[in-house]
């Protein structure tokens, strides 16, 4: 009997709907997997067979064949283990067809018959969702991430066996259950910024770069507090909505870093990547391409601590995804796109010692060693950061001080209040932030009145600003004039963006 069972697997961030086959010849006994799959798939033989003998099962002693189709897509991992075991089952006449239509079956089978954690449930879930099934088979494990798309029932497998007894009657599996999402919750960051002493115009800047999403850069000697300021900014960064958060958690999904315990991702990423990082673990890749730290950073921050000491080709790639928040990558196998919309926050010394201009400290560097330290980031790249901030050595007398500054708490309010405006604003597009405003939004929502106008004027003159750095000063000027709640900028909240892209150290 030639059975049907379909499965899905995972390309990129979407699912692909398998088609199982699985029929039996005469001859020896052995299996035989066709398909294009990759070696995870073809070692699925042994685990099918420990996996029904283990499970009290029926293995027939006759040649097996395998067919994953379409036979164009290739198919990677183990999540196939579970779909060929109930093929096996099916036309072994174990198994009814009928018990198995209009479903997805996913899960790796352990040699004892019980069912492995698969990566990629999420977007398994959406695409059985969008392709109309009405019932997905997955790990128990995994069964809390898959429930989360809405009108789909979603049955937790333990093992073969019990999927076995589910499908004959003998002992039904209920459904998941769906629970209530909740995303109100404060960040867990482990540093408020009533604790960071001193640098509050640092502290005003980073409140103005998470309402507006913009990317940042700051200088200063060691010990300053640069690295401080970059992680105590997901205090104050807005909660994820209920569609960014399936976004970040279908992308952990699929890079298998979706911790067990969380089926939903409910604070915005803060990937601080070491500069030792290859090409393709920043903007992902492999023979199959996978998310790098960009796209990993989806919605959050991403910080590059010491930047100067990131390779040239490293730092350069990065042009292209901060400008259209997204990643392409090509291989002969394909093209995929990742997602990558996200902050840039990076941090650097201003020299290779790091004391010059310190106030304290004398410089070492020769000229020449520090032109060419600061000539690591370049002018293409300086042009897609919105702030250039200076962060200066913390004098002892706020060292010492027991006085606490302002609260994240309080902070994040007023982010949360910017950013509702933004989102009132962009309400039926698919921009979720300033920083995300197109040319054509720029122009729309960033009008400046005949004062204003004139500023910019000299300014452009005078700070030699490029058509791409008048667009990023305009969108900061927006930013600033929402935290002040006004709709119309002025010329206090584009003189305050202005400041922001001074250069204060000369690269």
């Amino acid at each position: 009997m030639l059975a049907h069972v379909l499965s899905c697997g995972v390309i990129g961030l979407d699912g692909v709907i398998i088609d199982i086959e699985v029929d039996f010849g005469q001859g020896l006994p052995h299996m035989a997997i066709v398909g294009l799959p990759d070696e995870a798939v073809k070692e699925s033989r042994e685990r099918v067979y420990s996996a029904i003998k283990n499970a009290n099962l029926a293995y027939p002693r006759k040649p097996i064949t395998v067919n994953l189709a379409p036979a164009s897509v290739r198919k990677e991992g183990p999540s196939f283990d579970l779909p060929i075991a109930v093929g096996v089952l099916i036309a072994g006449e174990q198994i009814n067809q009928e018990e198995i239509e209009g479903a997805l079956v996913v899960g790796e089978l352990s040699l004892d018959g019980s069912v492995r954690h698969v990566r990629g449930v999420l977007a398994i879930a959406a695409t059985a969702r969008q392709e109309g099934f009405k019932r997905l088979y997955v790990p128990a494990t995994d069964a809390a991430e898959a429930a989360l798309i809405p009108d789909l029932e979603v049955i937790p497998i333990g093992s073969l066996a019990e999927l076995y007894a589910h499908l004959t009657g003998e002992q039904p599996i209920p459904p998941a259950q769906t629970e209530p999402v909740a995303l109100s919750d404060p960040p867990s960051a482990q540093t408020d910024f009533s604790e960071i002493k001193g640098q509050e115009h640092v502290k005003r800047a980073l409140e103005v770069a998470a309402a507006g999403g913009h990317n940042v850069l700051m200088s200063g000697p060691p010990g300053a507090g640069k690295t401080l300021l970059a992680r105590a900014i997901t205090s104050i960064l807005p909660p994820l909505s209920l569609e960014e958060a399936l976004e970040v958690t279908k992308i952990y999904s699929i890079s298998d870093m979706l911790p067990s315990d969380t089926p939903l991702m409910r604070e915005r990423p803060f990937r601080s990547p070491h500069h030792t990082i290859s090409h393709a673990g920043l903007v992902g890749g492999g023979n199959m391409p996978h998310p790098g730290e960009i796209s990993l950073a989806h919605r959050g921050v991403l910080f590059l601590d010491e930047l100067p000491e990131f390779g040239q080709r490293i730092l350069e790639v990065l042009r292209q995804p901060i400008e259209d928040k997204r990643v392409t990558i090509s291989r002969a196998n394909g093209t995929l796109t990742f997602p990558a919309n996200f902050m840039l926050i990076g941090a650097m010394n201003p020299c290779p010692c790091g004391y010059y201009g310190d106030t304290q400290k004398q410089c070492t560097c020769s000229p020449g060693a520090i032109t060419t330290y600061q000539k690591r980031i370049s002018g293409p790249l300086l042009d897609r950061i919105d702030m250039l901030l200076h962060v200066p050595r913390v004098e002892y007398q706020k060292l010492s001080s027991a006085r606490l500054g302002e609260s994240s708490a309080d902070i994040r309010q007023r982010v949360v209040k910017a950013r509702e405006r933004q989102a009132k604003r962009f309400a039926g597009t698919e921009l979720f932030s300033n920083a995300d405003m197109t040319p054509a939004e720029v122009r729309q929502y960033c009008v400046l009145d005949a004062a204003s106008q004139a500023l910019m004027q000299v300014a452009m003159r005078q700070m030699q600003l490029t058509a791409r750095g008048y667009h990023r000063v305009l969108k900061l000027a927006r930013t600033i004039a929402d935290l002040a709640g006004n709709e119309a900028i002025t010329q206090v909240h584009l003189a305050e963006a202005l400041q922001y892209r001074a250069k204060e150290f000369e690269f």
